[in-house]
């Protein structure tokens, strides 16, 4: 698609997608995608574009944060797909790209003339990436809310207290998880197509995605038959990995093997324990964590989180304070790690602040060159790279 706009560089430079997706999973991998040089052409519905538009609040500057979050570096491009014109044109820009990604109900996309077979008969390169909740069989019709996927797939089982209910992660873990899944497929198929200059479809499902990322856990039950349970901030396997009480205020601490664990003892002023046939292995304090949590309780009240933090880090004890975002970001900051940028844009008052791309390349670094685009900002300047006339401009 010949412009006169700057091409954007990176690893990825030169690769066109078309993104049918929305919400969290599909446009998190595209934003991933255009962070490393892609061209992310966002396909969305007239009137109210991708559904995170409208989810708020919080809003910035009156645009939902969520939005946001996951649509920086594309350009938005309004199609009514229940509209055959549109429809053709949707068809013209999937048969120019590289990479297509969709996260419709299964199905969908074929009812509207968009589905890999029949693209790839005019694009055998084309990268046809499918993400669903519950895959395309006896799943089809189940909606892949994360929610719904966090109960039904078993993480909400495993977190949270043991006494309460299940408890969902704070994030939508599951849909970050699959966009990530998709996004090694899309670059392994990608890999395959640079050898053979053919494409294929790649599906990954919520659900499975889960299933993956639950990994020991899910190993405990497939290779076991153990079924975990909740355990609150306690790790199944490993002991004191949890969370204890210092002076002030909450402190993680993860002591993952026996020489750490001696470190701890010896700086709580404890150092017999770790020679007490109770606790001085990990499967034995993981038997008799009770126990342990009780001799470590009082001497662990005795400083601040803070100051734990400093004297266990010192000794090679793992730990740290809960920090909320706020801190979490200052910690990053204080650490010189990239976790945020501004992106400026002449068309808002004020720059765009974002969390940083997370992957760092030597020679191929993210880049930010625009903030995330207002609905529909990019349809005439597409479609006339296309050739095609904008549905104001076609005569009737």
């Amino acid at each position: 698609m010949p412009s006169d706009r700057p091409v954007p560089s990176g690893a990825l430079s030169g690769i066109v997608v078309a993104d049918f997706g929305r919400v969290l999973a599909a446009p998190y991998l595209t934003m991933l995608l255009a962070d490393l040089g892609a061209e992310v052409i966002k396909i969305e519905r007239p009137g109210s574009g991708d559904e995170t538009r409208a989810w708020g609040p919080p809003y910035a500057d009156g645009e939902a944060t969520y939005f946001l979050g996951v649509n920086r570096n594309k350009r938005s491009v309004v199609l009514d797909l229940t509209d055959e014109h549109d429809r053709r044109t949707a068809r013209e820009i999937a048969a120019r790209a590289d990479v297509l990604v969709e996260n419709f109900r299964p199905g969908t996309m074929e009812r509207l003339g968009l589905g890999y077979e029949e693209l790839r008969a005019v694009n055998p390169g084309l990268v046809y990436c499918s993400v669903t909740g519950f895959g395309t069989g006896g799943g089809a019709a189940l909606p892949g809310y994360d929610l719904l996927v966090q109960a039904m797939g078993g993480l909400m089982s495993v977190t949270g207290e043991p006494d309460g209910q299940g408890t969902k992660a704070g994030v939508a873990l599951v849909d970050v998880v699959t966009g990530l899944h998709a996004g090694m497929g899309v670059l392994a198929a990608l890999r395959h197509r640079d050898r053979t200059g053919v494409g294929q479809r790649v599906e990954v499902s919520l659900l499975t995605s889960l299933l993956s990322a639950l990994t020991n856990q899910a190993s405990a039950y497939v290779a076991a038959g153990v079924v975990p349970r909740a355990m609150g901030n306690r790790h199944p396997s490993i002991a004191p990995y949890e969370v204890v009480h210092a002076q002030d205020r909450p402190l993680a601490l993860a002591v993952g093997n026996d020489r750490q664990f001696a470190a701890l003892c010896a700086e709580l002023g404890l150092a017999e324990l770790a020679e007490d046939p109770r606790f001085a292995t990990n499967p034995a304090r993981v038997a008799h964590r009770a126990e342990l949590l009780a001799a470590l309780d009082g001497p662990l009240r005795t400083r601040t989180a803070d100051a734990w933090f400093e004297a266990l880090t010192a000794v090679g004890v793992p730990c740290g304070p809960i920090n909320d975002l706020a801190a979490a970001f200052a910690l990053a900051d204080r650490l010189g790690l990239q976790a945020r940028v501004r992106i400026d844009d002449p068309d808002r008052e004020r720059a765009v602040e974002q969390v940083a791309h997370p992957v760092r390349l030597s020679a191929t670094p993210a880049a930010y060159h625009s903030a995330p685009p207002r609905l529909g900002e990019h349809t005439r300047e597409v479609l006339a790279e296309l050739g095609l006339p904008h549905r104001e401009d076609r005569t009737p």
